[in-house]
């Protein structure tokens, strides 16, 4: 009733609110899976979640689903996306089920600075001084983690690398998000399929799991089945409240998940945060918020220049 009631625009910050909530709490829902191989969940996901986005674009008449796949060069743009959202995706339940949460925080983290620099290089955007500095903060933090922590935080650099470059490339096609997302899932479905059935005949497991399966049959399962929802929702609210606020707005929403993940890995999971992870996410932390405090300065002064 309350949602009735909404304006577009409070829908709008519901929907945001709701899709960076769910992505911010996902660490607990693979934790579940943590007995099944990581490349399994990621096949799985896979699957499940080109199921879900087919059935959402068949009731939402999303026919741009068929066009794409009619045209060789989407084909192949989305071909490039899918497998970026696959690394992504993999290197992400990898991280959560070897209790790496903290670091997989820290690279959504980065995540923003890395996409302005990706846009200066690709797209031909210039940094102005505080994003610059703010940049090298988010250096500063991943060095410092990288010198005194004793290894490259290979994960978090991973993770903000390949969906910096997917977001960089679905901004240069500017397709329908669910149709897109539904043509790269469904290119990577036949080798997870594949996969899943290799290791069934050849291997010798279950393609539904491991042995581990054996004990809990029907949950395992309903959680695997589970994993095209719990990735295309999240999605699917994020493209309702897109086309409801401006883009700048969402942008603030962006660290919520991050630092759920952050919360959830050291008071849920018991995860080591040391001082070492202190100063650098400290370090990130200062980049952010001058990178935040550009974005507010540029709102306040659009009005001014009679772009309302």
């Amino acid at each position: 009733m309350i949602f009735i009631k909404m304006n577009n625009y409070q829908k709008g910050i519901f929907f945001a609110l709701i899709s960076y909530l769910s992505w911010g709490l996902l660490p607990i829902f693979w934790k579940q899976l943590e007995t099944i191989p990581s490349v399994e969940i990621l096949a799985h996901r896979m699957l499940w979640s080109t199921v879900f986005t087919l059935i959402l674009c068949l009731l939402m008449k999303k026919h741009s689903f068929f066009d794409y796949f009619s045209h060789a060069k989407s084909l192949f743009r989305l071909a490039v996306t899918g497998l970026l959202l696959t690394l992504n995706w993999g290197i992400y339940i990898y991280a959560i089920n070897s209790d790496q949460i903290v670091e997989t925080s820290l690279g959504y983290f980065i995540n923003p600075l890395v996409s302005i620099v990706l846009g200066m290089i690709f797209l031909g955007e210039k940094l102005n001084k505080t994003q610059l500095i703010a940049f090298m903060f988010a250096v500063a933090g991943v060095a410092y983690l990288a010198v005194n922590y004793g290894h490259f935080p290979w994960i978090a650099i991973s993770l903000a690398l390949t969906f910096g470059v997917y977001g960089l490339l679905k901004k240069q096609m500017n397709y329908d998000s669910m149709s897109a997302l539904a043509v790269e899932t469904a290119l990577i479905a036949p080798f997870a399929l594949a996969y899943l059935i290799f290791g069934a005949s050849v291997a010798g497991w279950s393609p539904v799991g491991t042995d581990s399966i054996n004990s809990q049959p029907v949950s395992i399962v309903a959680l695997l089945l589970l994993a095209g929802l719990v990735t295309s929702l999240p999605l699917y609210w994020f493209g309702m409240a897109a086309v409801r606020i401006p883009l700048y707005s969402i942008g603030f929403f962006q660290y919520i998940s991050p630092t759920i993940n952050l919360f959830i890995g050291i008071f849920i999971y018991h995860e080591v945060f040391s001082a070492d992870h202190a100063i650098s996410f400290s370090l990130i932390w200062v980049g952010l918020a001058l990178y935040i405090g550009d974005i507010i300065v540029k709102i306040r002064r659009r009005p001014s220049k009679g772009n309302t």
